[in-house]
């Protein structure tokens, strides 16, 4: 997720405040753009990848429902998921986003690969994990998210402690969040919400971040994080027992 906000986006964000005064608060912004040729035609002739909301218990739409589910909120353009997928066939894969020309990207790509273990999502995040069994998801990514950098906007930051509580319901016990960042004062307050939560371990130890792992792909926007000289640091974290 981009870390710079125009003045359009920032008067659409002020738009999205005043529409939700009196609702709930959500943790992402739609933006518009168009398609091009082969990301129309995706959607087009792909339609088996794309979920309908709402869609219950996410593990029921594979033709394995046994194997482990992994949830992935936010895949930008859905390249690193893909791969993602392609590697670990013995995976579910269920990516959630709202910008349409990154699912249209993805079931392209996913198409080319003809995955049977991923399928897509336009929807609230929050709101489908909600209607999941508590228990049933193996692993939640969160990889650069909007990192809303103005304090007025922090109640938008996915990772909070009223979210992480509907997670850690989610979560398998053994099962994992993670999240990756290039926004430093995000991370900072990733680390803090996350290692005070008691049902969930820091795997890199509490106080630290986890080393890059190999199996999560190079994306976009890491790249363009890098290339500003930005630190990048994942968190990754188990469940280690249910919610009191």
């Amino acid at each position: 997720m981009s870390t710079h906000t125009t003045d359009k986006e920032s008067t659409e964000i002020q738009e999205l405040d005043n529409l939700t005064e009196h609702r709930e608060i959500v943790t992402f912004m739609r933006r518009s753009s168009p398609l091009n040729t082969s990301q129309r035609t995706a959607l087009e002739q792909h339609q088996d990848f794309i979920l309908q909301y709402p869609v219950g218990d996410l593990r029921q739409v594979f033709p394995h429902p046994e194997r482990p589910l992994t949830v992935e909120i936010g895949f930008g353009m859905g390249r690193s998921l893909v791969q993602m997928a392609k590697a670990n066939p013995e995976r579910n894969y269920v990516g959630i986003e709202v910008h349409i020309p990154g699912i249209a990207q993805c079931v392209y790509e996913a198409g080319l690969e003809n995955l049977e273990n991923l399928r897509v999502l336009d929807a609230d995040a929050i709101q489908v994990l909600r209607e999941m069994p508590d228990d049933s998801i193996d692993c939640i990514q969160l990889y650069f998210p909007d990192p809303w950098q103005k304090k007025r906007h922090f109640k938008r930051r996915f990772v909070i402690h009223e979210r992480m509580a509907l997670v850690e319901q989610k979560l398998t016990i053994g099962g994992t969040f993670h999240a990756a960042t290039d926004w430093e004062p995000y991370a900072e307050w990733m680390l803090d919400i996350l290692d005070n939560r008691p049902c969930l371990k820091n795997l890199a130890g509490k106080g630290n971040s986890y080393p890059r792992p190999d199996w999560r792909p190079l994306t976009k926007f890491e790249k363009r994080g890098l290339d500003e000289g930005h630190k990048i640091n994942d968190f990754l974290f188990e469940k280690i027992q249910h919610p009191a």
